[in-house]
């Protein structure tokens, strides 16, 4: 278990440098087609679907391959 914690902390380290270095980098993050915006007045309201759906795939495919290298 102090091996995944530790692990998730490196990647999180490294996530963090590099956008830090690239602030640019995610700006197409939240702008996808199928992504809900609307705004009306002073309401806004903003459903991700499209980035949630990547999002999800991707950490799937990210957690299943540190399970079998680990």
């Amino acid at each position: 278990m102090a091996r995944y914690i530790i692990l998730t902390g490196i990647i999180f380290l490294i996530i963090g440098i590099i956008l830090q270095l690239f602030p640019g980098l995610l700006n197409w993050l939240g702008k996808l087609p199928g992504d809900i915006r609307h705004e009306s007045g002073n309401t806004r309201v903003y459903i991700p679907i499209t980035t949630m759906l990547l999002l999800s795939i991707l950490l799937t495919i990210a957690i299943n391959l540190l399970r079998r290298l680990l």
